[in-house]
Protein backbone atom coordinates (compact mmCIF):
# COMPACT_ATOMS: atom_id res chain seq x y z
CA UNK A 1 0.00 0.00 0.00
CA UNK A 2 1.42 3.39 -0.94
CA UNK A 3 1.49 6.24 1.54
CA UNK A 4 -1.11 8.24 -0.35
CA UNK A 5 -3.47 5.25 -0.18
CA UNK A 6 -3.21 4.78 3.59
CA UNK A 7 -5.73 6.87 5.54
CA UNK A 8 -5.52 7.57 9.23
CA UNK A 9 -8.28 5.61 11.00
CA UNK A 10 -9.64 6.70 14.39
CA UNK A 11 -11.17 4.34 16.94
CA UNK A 12 -13.50 5.73 19.63
CA UNK A 13 -14.20 3.51 22.63
CA UNK A 14 -17.14 4.87 24.64
CA UNK A 15 -16.90 2.85 27.83
CA UNK A 16 -18.51 2.96 31.24
CA UNK A 17 -15.34 4.12 33.00
CA UNK A 18 -13.31 5.75 30.23
CA UNK A 19 -13.52 7.30 26.77
CA UNK A 20 -10.53 6.56 24.55
CA UNK A 21 -9.71 7.96 21.10
CA UNK A 22 -6.77 6.52 19.17
CA UNK A 23 -5.66 7.48 15.66
CA UNK A 24 -3.45 5.08 13.71
CA UNK A 25 -2.16 4.28 10.26
CA UNK A 26 -0.53 1.17 8.86
CA UNK A 27 3.10 1.46 7.81
CA UNK A 28 4.80 -0.36 4.95
CA UNK A 29 5.16 -3.46 7.15
CA UNK A 30 1.44 -3.66 7.91
CA UNK A 31 1.89 -2.53 11.52
CA UNK A 32 -0.10 0.27 13.15
CA UNK A 33 1.70 3.51 13.87
CA UNK A 34 -0.27 5.35 16.55
CA UNK A 35 -0.35 9.02 15.59
CA UNK A 36 -2.69 10.34 18.27
CA UNK A 37 -4.08 9.19 21.60
CA UNK A 38 -6.46 10.73 24.12
CA UNK A 39 -8.51 9.45 27.01
CA UNK A 40 -10.94 10.92 29.53
CA UNK A 41 -13.10 9.75 32.40
CA UNK A 42 -16.48 8.62 31.18
CA UNK A 43 -19.66 10.35 32.32
CA UNK A 44 -23.23 9.63 31.33
CA UNK A 45 -22.53 6.00 30.41
CA UNK A 46 -23.72 3.07 32.50
CA UNK A 47 -23.25 -0.61 31.62
CA UNK A 48 -22.27 0.42 28.09
CA UNK A 49 -25.42 2.52 27.59
CA UNK A 50 -25.29 6.26 26.84
CA UNK A 51 -27.90 7.53 29.31
CA UNK A 52 -26.92 11.19 29.55
CA UNK A 53 -26.02 12.47 26.09
CA UNK A 54 -24.76 15.89 27.24
CA UNK A 55 -22.34 14.42 29.77
CA UNK A 56 -21.18 11.85 27.24
CA UNK A 57 -20.50 14.58 24.69
CA UNK A 58 -18.33 16.46 27.19
CA UNK A 59 -16.35 13.29 27.91
CA UNK A 60 -15.90 12.55 24.19
CA UNK A 61 -14.76 16.12 23.50
CA UNK A 62 -12.34 15.89 26.43
CA UNK A 63 -10.82 12.70 24.98
CA UNK A 64 -10.58 14.33 21.54
CA UNK A 65 -8.94 17.40 23.07
CA UNK A 66 -6.33 15.20 24.75
CA UNK A 67 -5.81 13.44 21.43
CA UNK A 68 -5.24 16.83 19.77
CA UNK A 69 -2.71 17.75 22.48
CA UNK A 70 -0.75 14.58 21.75
CA UNK A 71 -0.59 15.52 18.04
CA UNK A 72 -1.81 18.98 16.99
CA UNK A 73 -1.41 18.02 13.31
CA UNK A 74 -4.36 15.61 13.42
CA UNK A 75 -7.74 16.55 12.03
CA UNK A 76 -10.39 14.10 13.24
CA UNK A 77 -13.78 14.03 11.55
CA UNK A 78 -14.72 10.33 11.28
CA UNK A 79 -14.47 7.52 13.79
CA UNK A 80 -15.19 3.81 14.21
CA UNK A 81 -17.20 3.41 17.41
CA UNK A 82 -17.38 0.42 19.75
CA UNK A 83 -20.75 -0.68 21.07
CA UNK A 84 -21.64 -2.95 24.00
CA UNK A 85 -24.22 -3.16 26.77
CA UNK A 86 -27.02 -5.29 28.19
CA UNK A 87 -29.18 -4.61 25.16
CA UNK A 88 -26.89 -6.49 22.76
CA UNK A 89 -28.31 -9.80 21.52
CA UNK A 90 -27.41 -12.29 18.82
CA UNK A 91 -29.23 -14.86 16.72
CA UNK A 92 -28.42 -17.47 14.11
CA UNK A 93 -30.04 -17.56 10.67
CA UNK A 94 -29.65 -19.73 7.57
CA UNK A 95 -30.65 -18.36 4.19
CA UNK A 96 -29.92 -18.73 0.48
CA UNK A 97 -30.66 -17.21 -2.91
CA UNK A 98 -31.58 -18.99 -6.13
CA UNK A 99 -29.36 -17.95 -9.03
CA UNK A 100 -30.74 -17.23 -12.48
CA UNK A 101 -27.51 -18.23 -14.24
CA UNK A 102 -26.14 -21.35 -12.49
CA UNK A 103 -23.45 -21.90 -15.15
CA UNK A 104 -21.89 -18.51 -14.45
CA UNK A 105 -19.41 -18.23 -11.58
CA UNK A 106 -20.70 -16.74 -8.32
CA UNK A 107 -19.52 -13.13 -7.92
CA UNK A 108 -19.12 -10.72 -5.02
CA UNK A 109 -22.32 -8.81 -5.88
CA UNK A 110 -24.40 -11.94 -5.26
CA UNK A 111 -22.71 -12.51 -1.89
CA UNK A 112 -23.34 -8.88 -0.93
CA UNK A 113 -27.00 -9.33 -1.87
CA UNK A 114 -27.23 -12.48 0.25
CA UNK A 115 -25.78 -10.64 3.24
CA UNK A 116 -27.97 -7.58 2.62
CA UNK A 117 -31.09 -9.78 2.65
CA UNK A 118 -30.40 -10.68 6.28
CA UNK A 119 -31.07 -7.11 7.34
CA UNK A 120 -34.69 -7.64 6.30
CA UNK A 121 -35.39 -10.58 8.62
CA UNK A 122 -37.85 -10.26 11.47
CA UNK A 123 -36.40 -9.07 14.79
CA UNK A 124 -38.25 -7.94 17.94
CA UNK A 125 -39.83 -4.49 17.85
CA UNK A 126 -37.50 -1.80 19.14
CA UNK A 127 -34.35 -3.66 18.10
CA UNK A 128 -32.00 -2.86 15.25
CA UNK A 129 -29.45 -5.00 13.41
CA UNK A 130 -25.87 -3.92 14.14
CA UNK A 131 -23.92 -6.46 12.14
CA UNK A 132 -24.41 -9.51 9.91
CA UNK A 133 -21.50 -11.97 10.00
CA UNK A 134 -21.38 -14.93 7.58
CA UNK A 135 -20.05 -18.04 9.33
CA UNK A 136 -19.81 -20.47 6.42
CA UNK A 137 -21.37 -20.81 2.98
CA UNK A 138 -22.88 -23.62 0.96
CA UNK A 139 -23.31 -23.98 -2.81
CA UNK A 140 -25.96 -26.55 -3.77
CA UNK A 141 -24.85 -29.71 -1.91
CA UNK A 142 -21.35 -28.42 -1.10
CA UNK A 143 -21.31 -27.55 2.60
CA UNK A 144 -18.81 -25.59 4.75
CA UNK A 145 -17.54 -23.48 1.85
CA UNK A 146 -15.23 -20.73 3.11
CA UNK A 147 -15.44 -18.52 0.02
CA UNK A 148 -18.09 -19.29 -2.62
CA UNK A 149 -16.85 -16.74 -5.18
CA UNK A 150 -15.82 -18.63 -8.31
CA UNK A 151 -18.12 -21.61 -7.67
CA UNK A 152 -20.96 -22.59 -10.04
CA UNK A 153 -24.38 -23.59 -8.74
CA UNK A 154 -28.12 -23.09 -8.62
CA UNK A 155 -28.25 -21.92 -5.01
CA UNK A 156 -25.76 -20.18 -2.74
CA UNK A 157 -26.45 -19.69 0.94
CA UNK A 158 -24.83 -19.23 4.32
CA UNK A 159 -25.18 -19.57 8.06
CA UNK A 160 -25.23 -16.13 9.63
CA UNK A 161 -24.50 -14.73 13.09
CA UNK A 162 -26.65 -11.62 13.42
CA UNK A 163 -26.02 -9.07 16.16
CA UNK A 164 -28.83 -6.76 17.27
CA UNK A 165 -29.22 -3.97 19.79
CA UNK A 166 -31.84 -1.66 21.24
CA UNK A 167 -32.76 1.03 18.71
CA UNK A 168 -32.81 3.82 21.31
CA UNK A 169 -29.42 2.80 22.72
CA UNK A 170 -27.91 2.86 19.22
CA UNK A 171 -29.55 6.22 18.51
CA UNK A 172 -28.07 7.70 21.70
CA UNK A 173 -24.55 6.61 20.74
CA UNK A 174 -24.93 8.10 17.26
CA UNK A 175 -26.32 11.35 18.69
CA UNK A 176 -23.44 11.69 21.15
CA UNK A 177 -20.92 11.12 18.35
CA UNK A 178 -22.63 13.46 15.87
CA UNK A 179 -23.03 16.25 18.43
CA UNK A 180 -19.30 15.91 19.14
CA UNK A 181 -18.82 17.05 15.50
CA UNK A 182 -17.88 13.55 14.34
CA UNK A 183 -19.28 11.06 11.87
CA UNK A 184 -19.58 7.42 12.94
CA UNK A 185 -18.24 5.34 10.03
CA UNK A 186 -19.50 2.16 11.67
CA UNK A 187 -20.65 0.70 14.99
CA UNK A 188 -18.58 -2.36 15.91
CA UNK A 189 -19.37 -4.86 18.66
CA UNK A 190 -16.66 -4.35 21.27
CA UNK A 191 -15.70 -8.00 21.83
CA UNK A 192 -15.20 -8.43 18.08
CA UNK A 193 -12.98 -5.34 17.97
CA UNK A 194 -11.00 -6.56 20.98
CA UNK A 195 -10.68 -10.03 19.43
CA UNK A 196 -9.14 -8.65 16.24
CA UNK A 197 -6.55 -6.75 18.31
CA UNK A 198 -5.41 -9.62 20.57
CA UNK A 199 -6.05 -12.73 18.48
CA UNK A 200 -3.68 -14.27 15.93
CA UNK A 201 -4.45 -16.52 12.97
CA UNK A 202 -3.24 -19.47 15.04
CA UNK A 203 -5.77 -18.63 17.78
CA UNK A 204 -8.54 -18.42 15.19
CA UNK A 205 -7.66 -21.83 13.80
CA UNK A 206 -7.23 -23.51 17.20
CA UNK A 207 -10.48 -22.16 18.65
CA UNK A 208 -10.54 -19.52 21.35
CA UNK A 209 -12.90 -17.54 23.60
CA UNK A 210 -12.25 -13.81 24.06
CA UNK A 211 -13.48 -12.35 27.36
CA UNK A 212 -13.37 -8.54 27.36
CA UNK A 213 -13.87 -7.38 30.97
CA UNK A 214 -14.99 -3.76 30.77
CA UNK A 215 -16.20 -1.32 33.37
CA UNK A 216 -19.93 -2.01 33.01
CA UNK A 217 -20.15 -5.35 31.20
CA UNK A 218 -18.01 -8.32 30.24
CA UNK A 219 -18.28 -9.33 26.60
CA UNK A 220 -17.68 -12.81 25.21
CA UNK A 221 -16.81 -13.83 21.65
CA UNK A 222 -16.19 -17.49 20.75
CA UNK A 223 -14.29 -18.54 17.62
CA UNK A 224 -13.89 -22.10 16.33
CA UNK A 225 -12.49 -23.42 13.05
CA UNK A 226 -11.86 -19.88 11.91
CA UNK A 227 -15.50 -18.85 12.39
CA UNK A 228 -17.32 -16.69 14.92
CA UNK A 229 -19.61 -19.14 16.70
CA UNK A 230 -21.13 -17.16 19.54
CA UNK A 231 -21.29 -13.75 21.23
CA UNK A 232 -22.75 -12.85 24.60
CA UNK A 233 -22.89 -9.91 27.00
CA UNK A 234 -22.41 -10.64 30.71
CA UNK A 235 -24.06 -7.91 32.82
CA UNK A 236 -21.13 -7.48 35.23
CA UNK A 237 -17.75 -5.80 34.90
CA UNK A 238 -15.01 -4.02 36.78
CA UNK A 239 -17.42 -1.34 38.02
CA UNK A 240 -19.45 -3.99 39.84
CA UNK A 241 -16.31 -5.18 41.62
CA UNK A 242 -15.57 -1.60 42.70
CA UNK A 243 -19.12 -1.18 44.03
CA UNK A 244 -18.84 -4.48 45.91
CA UNK A 245 -15.64 -3.27 47.58
CA UNK A 246 -17.24 0.07 48.42
CA UNK A 247 -20.23 -1.56 50.12
CA UNK A 248 -18.40 -4.50 51.64
CA UNK A 249 -15.61 -2.47 53.23
CA UNK A 250 -17.45 0.80 53.80
CA UNK A 251 -15.06 3.00 51.82
CA UNK A 252 -15.39 5.74 49.20
CA UNK A 253 -15.77 4.90 45.52
CA UNK A 254 -12.37 6.38 44.69
CA UNK A 255 -10.75 4.42 47.54
CA UNK A 256 -12.40 1.19 46.41
CA UNK A 257 -11.15 1.66 42.84
CA UNK A 258 -7.61 2.47 43.98
CA UNK A 259 -7.49 -0.54 46.33
CA UNK A 260 -8.75 -2.83 43.57
CA UNK A 261 -6.05 -1.69 41.15
CA UNK A 262 -3.11 -1.58 43.56
CA UNK A 263 -3.80 -4.36 46.06
CA UNK A 264 -6.65 -6.42 44.58
CA UNK A 265 -6.39 -10.11 43.76
CA UNK A 266 -8.86 -12.58 42.27
CA UNK A 267 -7.38 -15.45 44.32
CA UNK A 268 -7.55 -14.97 48.13
CA UNK A 269 -5.29 -17.95 48.88
CA UNK A 270 -2.39 -16.09 47.24
CA UNK A 271 -2.65 -13.15 49.64
CA UNK A 272 -1.10 -12.84 53.08
CA UNK A 273 -3.52 -13.13 55.97
CA UNK A 274 -1.63 -10.53 58.00
CA UNK A 275 -1.40 -7.88 55.24
CA UNK A 276 -3.42 -4.69 55.73
CA UNK A 277 -4.09 -1.47 53.82
CA UNK A 278 -4.18 1.75 55.82
CA UNK A 279 -6.62 4.39 54.58
CA UNK A 280 -7.37 7.83 56.06
CA UNK A 281 -10.52 8.33 58.10
CA UNK A 282 -13.29 10.72 57.09
CA UNK A 283 -13.71 14.15 58.70
CA UNK A 284 -11.23 13.68 61.48
CA UNK A 285 -12.04 10.02 62.09
CA UNK A 286 -9.08 7.74 62.86
CA UNK A 287 -7.35 5.83 60.07
CA UNK A 288 -8.68 2.41 59.12
CA UNK A 289 -6.97 -0.85 58.30
CA UNK A 290 -8.42 -3.04 55.56
CA UNK A 291 -7.47 -6.71 55.30
CA UNK A 292 -5.95 -7.54 51.91
CA UNK A 293 -7.45 -11.03 52.15
CA UNK A 294 -10.94 -9.61 52.75
CA UNK A 295 -10.45 -7.38 49.70
CA UNK A 296 -9.45 -10.41 47.62
CA UNK A 297 -12.47 -12.39 48.85
CA UNK A 298 -14.83 -9.68 47.63
CA UNK A 299 -13.13 -9.52 44.23
CA UNK A 300 -13.07 -13.32 43.98
CA UNK A 301 -16.82 -13.61 44.57
CA UNK A 302 -17.74 -11.25 41.71
CA UNK A 303 -15.10 -12.56 39.28
CA UNK A 304 -16.23 -16.13 39.97
CA UNK A 305 -19.77 -15.08 39.07
CA UNK A 306 -18.57 -13.59 35.76
CA UNK A 307 -16.57 -16.74 34.94
CA UNK A 308 -19.55 -18.95 35.84
CA UNK A 309 -21.48 -17.03 33.17
CA UNK A 310 -18.68 -17.76 30.70
CA UNK A 311 -18.79 -21.48 31.51
CA UNK A 312 -22.57 -21.51 31.09
CA UNK A 313 -22.37 -19.73 27.71
CA UNK A 314 -19.71 -22.16 26.44
CA UNK A 315 -21.83 -25.14 27.45
CA UNK A 316 -24.87 -23.61 25.75
CA UNK A 317 -23.07 -23.69 22.39
CA UNK A 318 -21.32 -27.00 22.99
CA UNK A 319 -17.82 -25.59 23.33
CA UNK A 320 -15.26 -27.28 25.60
CA UNK A 321 -11.50 -27.84 25.69
CA UNK A 322 -11.70 -30.07 22.58
CA UNK A 323 -13.03 -27.22 20.43
CA UNK A 324 -11.19 -24.39 22.21
CA UNK A 325 -7.58 -25.52 22.06
CA UNK A 326 -6.53 -21.88 22.27
CA UNK A 327 -8.28 -21.52 25.63
CA UNK A 328 -9.56 -18.17 26.92
CA UNK A 329 -7.96 -14.81 26.16
CA UNK A 330 -8.68 -12.20 28.84
CA UNK A 331 -8.61 -8.56 27.81
CA UNK A 332 -10.11 -5.22 28.77
CA UNK A 333 -9.29 -3.13 31.84
CA UNK A 334 -10.62 -5.76 34.27
CA UNK A 335 -8.19 -8.38 32.98
CA UNK A 336 -5.33 -6.68 34.82
CA UNK A 337 -6.42 -8.08 38.20
CA UNK A 338 -3.72 -10.12 39.87
CA UNK A 339 -4.11 -13.92 39.76
CA UNK A 340 -7.08 -13.72 37.37
CA UNK A 341 -5.49 -16.28 35.05
CA UNK A 342 -5.37 -18.86 37.85
CA UNK A 343 -9.01 -18.26 38.77
CA UNK A 344 -10.11 -18.46 35.12
CA UNK A 345 -8.34 -21.77 34.56
CA UNK A 346 -9.73 -23.18 37.82
CA UNK A 347 -13.37 -22.31 37.03
CA UNK A 348 -13.49 -22.94 33.28
CA UNK A 349 -10.97 -25.78 32.98
CA UNK A 350 -9.42 -23.99 29.97
CA UNK A 351 -5.97 -22.49 29.55
CA UNK A 352 -5.99 -18.71 29.92
CA UNK A 353 -3.75 -15.78 29.08
CA UNK A 354 -3.92 -11.99 28.97
CA UNK A 355 -4.54 -10.57 25.51
CA UNK A 356 -2.41 -7.54 24.63
CA UNK A 357 -2.67 -5.60 21.33
CA UNK A 358 1.13 -5.69 20.86
CA UNK A 359 1.15 -7.88 17.76
CA UNK A 360 -0.40 -5.24 15.52
CA UNK A 361 1.50 -2.22 16.85
CA UNK A 362 4.67 -0.86 15.30
CA UNK A 363 7.78 -0.79 17.47
CA UNK A 364 8.79 2.00 19.90
CA UNK A 365 5.34 2.87 21.25
CA UNK A 366 4.96 3.77 24.89
CA UNK A 367 3.84 0.92 27.15
CA UNK A 368 0.56 2.65 28.05
CA UNK A 369 -0.84 1.94 24.59
CA UNK A 370 -0.10 -1.77 24.92
CA UNK A 371 -2.37 -2.31 27.92
CA UNK A 372 -5.39 -4.62 27.44
CA UNK A 373 -7.77 -1.76 28.25
CA UNK A 374 -6.99 -0.29 24.81
CA UNK A 375 -7.56 -3.52 22.88
CA UNK A 376 -11.03 -2.38 21.75
CA UNK A 377 -9.71 0.92 20.38
CA UNK A 378 -6.86 -0.77 18.51
CA UNK A 379 -9.35 -3.31 17.16
CA UNK A 380 -11.61 -0.52 15.89
CA UNK A 381 -8.71 0.86 13.85
CA UNK A 382 -8.06 -2.61 12.43
CA UNK A 383 -11.77 -2.87 11.53
CA UNK A 384 -11.50 0.43 9.67
CA UNK A 385 -8.50 -0.82 7.74
CA UNK A 386 -10.26 -4.07 6.92
CA UNK A 387 -13.13 -2.07 5.41
CA UNK A 388 -10.74 0.18 3.51
CA UNK A 389 -8.60 -2.65 2.15
CA UNK A 390 -11.61 -4.66 1.02
CA UNK A 391 -12.96 -1.61 -0.78
CA UNK A 392 -9.77 -0.84 -2.69
CA UNK A 393 -8.50 -4.32 -3.55
CA UNK A 394 -8.98 -5.69 -7.00
CA UNK A 395 -9.98 -9.26 -7.87
CA UNK A 396 -6.41 -10.53 -7.40
CA UNK A 397 -6.15 -9.06 -3.89
CA UNK A 398 -3.73 -6.24 -4.80
CA UNK A 399 -4.42 -2.58 -4.13
CA UNK A 400 -5.71 -0.48 -6.97
CA UNK A 401 -4.33 3.02 -7.41
CA UNK A 402 -6.85 5.46 -5.96
CA UNK A 403 -6.78 8.83 -4.25
CA UNK A 404 -7.66 8.87 -0.58
CA UNK A 405 -11.31 9.99 -0.30
CA UNK A 406 -11.50 13.52 1.06
CA UNK A 407 -13.93 12.54 3.79
CA UNK A 408 -11.38 10.16 5.36
CA UNK A 409 -9.55 11.45 8.43
CA UNK A 410 -6.16 12.78 7.39
CA UNK A 411 -3.12 14.63 8.60
CA UNK A 412 -2.81 18.29 7.61
CA UNK A 413 0.13 20.07 6.02
CA UNK A 414 2.89 17.82 7.36
CA UNK A 415 1.67 14.98 5.18
CA UNK A 416 1.44 17.00 1.95
CA UNK A 417 2.83 14.88 -0.88
CA UNK A 418 4.96 16.29 -3.68
CA UNK A 419 3.32 16.11 -7.08
CA UNK A 420 5.75 14.76 -9.62
CA UNK A 421 5.41 15.15 -13.35
CA UNK A 422 4.94 11.89 -15.18
CA UNK A 423 8.09 12.24 -17.29
CA UNK A 424 10.26 12.72 -14.14
CA UNK A 425 8.52 10.12 -11.99
CA UNK A 426 11.22 7.45 -12.23
CA UNK A 427 13.98 9.94 -11.39
CA UNK A 428 12.26 11.40 -8.34
CA UNK A 429 10.59 8.36 -6.77
CA UNK A 430 13.46 7.65 -4.35
CA UNK A 431 13.65 11.20 -3.03
CA UNK A 432 9.87 11.36 -2.74
CA UNK A 433 9.83 8.19 -0.63
CA UNK A 434 12.50 9.59 1.69
CA UNK A 435 10.57 12.85 2.13
CA UNK A 436 7.41 10.93 3.07
CA UNK A 437 9.25 8.82 5.63
CA UNK A 438 10.85 11.93 7.14
CA UNK A 439 7.46 13.66 7.43
CA UNK A 440 5.94 10.58 9.05
CA UNK A 441 8.83 10.27 11.51
CA UNK A 442 8.43 13.95 12.48
CA UNK A 443 4.75 13.45 13.25
CA UNK A 444 5.48 10.33 15.31
CA UNK A 445 8.29 11.98 17.34
CA UNK A 446 6.09 14.98 18.10
CA UNK A 447 3.19 12.74 19.14
CA UNK A 448 5.35 10.58 21.40
CA UNK A 449 6.91 13.55 23.21
CA UNK A 450 3.53 15.22 23.75
CA UNK A 451 1.98 11.97 24.99
CA UNK A 452 4.74 11.38 27.54
CA UNK A 453 4.18 14.91 28.87
CA UNK A 454 0.43 14.24 29.23
CA UNK A 455 1.03 11.16 31.35
CA UNK A 456 3.57 13.02 33.50
CA UNK A 457 0.97 15.70 34.19
CA UNK A 458 -1.61 13.19 35.48
CA UNK A 459 0.12 10.73 37.85
CA UNK A 460 -1.95 7.94 39.42
CA UNK A 461 -3.02 8.41 43.04
CA UNK A 462 -1.59 5.92 45.52
CA UNK A 463 -3.18 4.92 48.82
CA UNK A 464 -0.71 5.13 51.67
Amino acid sequence: MNDNEAPIIVGLDIGTTKIAAIAGRKNEHGKLEILGFGRASSNGVEHGLVLNIDQSIKAILNALDNCAKSNPDLEISEVYVGIAGHHIKSLQNRDHIVRQTPDVEINSEEIEQLISNQRKIFIPAGDQIIDVIPQDYYVDSNQNVKDPIGYNGVTVGANFHIITGDRNAIRNINRAVERSHLKAKDLVLQPLASASAVMSEHDLEAGVAILDIGGGTSDLAVFCEGVLKHTAVIPFGGGNITNDIKRGLGVLQSQAEAMKIQFGSAWPDNTKSNAFITIPGLRGMPTREISVRNLASIINARMSEILDFVTFQLKQVGMDHHELNGGIILTGGGSQLKHLIQLTEYITGLNARIGLPNEHLAANHIDELKKPMYATCIGLILKGYNDYENKYKDFNGTFVKVDVPKNLTKVKAKEVETEVKEENKNLNVENSSQNKKAARKGIWDKFKNNLIELFQEDPDQIIR
